[in-house]
């Protein structure tokens, strides 16, 4: 591990010769990409409600995307959206709120699911042929997820990776875009509210969460004790940045495990069951 140097840059130099973002990257581009999408949220909120007024749209929902929109805004503006460029702890809180904490509740919105009660029917039978289809079927697969979400995360603090992303004026970006779109990937295919047809159950999703919480937790300790870690910044700000990453995802991770059993209930299908009386030609079996 060397010196800090400018490896997060952008457009101008800061007092220690970091290049840091300018105005305009900091404030109006990410104000620009989160009203975008908060927006479009809102208005489809809006057309569901209005197609469909009995059926309407769960508040819970429309907070939980805002929610999330929210966190990237903490993660993308001042005083942490400058921060991540000059020290290493500042970039590893903001790879916690935009790779773990805002895609949960960006996930948890259903958007797939809003889309498809606002699309004209036609349109609504293609996005879910395009569900169904091999390629996204392979790509929402809870182990394409991983790979995409935490499987990087290896390449990208143990080789020179980092150093050379975060050197381009884009590279700081387009690793944040991978951050967020790995993440809302892993959340939706272990926990999403929305329909996945290459999801499997709920105790092979554990497993993939286990295996996620696990990878964490060695890569966390590793960037601790500096084995192999390949992150030009000091010693002790690479031990911080180890410090969120190992707490700040532990807590992300049962978070997502509590969205996950959430939606695990045999218990009570199989009270159900039990309670429903059974038809007396069919040999005891409860009638459904």
């Amino acid at each position: 591990m060397g010196p800090a140097d400018g490896a997060h840059a952008t457009h101008h130099h800061g007092p220690d010769g970091d290049v840091v973002p300018g105005t305009a990257t900091t404030l109006f581009v990410p104000l620009v990409l989160l009203a975008l999408p908060a927006a479009a949220y809102l208005l489809a909120v809006r057309r569901a409600r209005r197609r469909n007024p009995a059926r309407g749209w769960s508040g819970r929902r429309s907070a939980s995307f805002l929610g999330g929109v929210a966190l990237l805004a903490v993660a993308l503006l001042p005083p942490l959206g400058p921060a991540a460029h000059t020290d290493f702890p500042g970039h590893m809180a903001q790879h916690m709120l935009v790779g773990m904490y805002a895609p949960l509740l960006l996930v948890l919105a259903a958007p797939v699911t809003l889309l498809l009660r606002t699309l004209p029917p036609v349109h609504a039978r293609r996005v879910t042929g395009l569900l169904h289809s091999r390629p996204a079927r392979l790509v929402t697969h809870p182990a394409t997820a991983l790979a995409l979400s935490t499987g990087t995360l290896g390449a990208l603090y143990f080789t020179p990776l980092l150093g050379t992303v975060m050197s381009h004026p884009a590279g700081h970006w387009l690793t944040l875009a991978h951050f967020l779109l790995s993440g809302c990937l892993f959340a939706y295919a272990v926990a999403g509210p929305d329909p996945a047809p290459a999801r499997p159950g709920v105790p092979a999703r554990l497993v993939y969460l286990g295996i996620a919480i696990a990878a964490h937790a060695l890569i966390a300790q590793a960037m601790y004790g500096g084995f192999l870690v390949d992150v030009h910044a000091p010693v002790d700000q690479v031990r911080q940045g180890a410090e969120i990453m190992y707490y700040g995802g532990d807590i992300a991770e049962l978070l997502l495990a509590g969205a996950l059993v959430s939606t695990w209930r045999p218990e009570r299908r199989a009270a159900r069951a039990r309670a429903l009386p059974a038809d007396p030609g069919s040999g005891g079996v409860p009638v459904r």
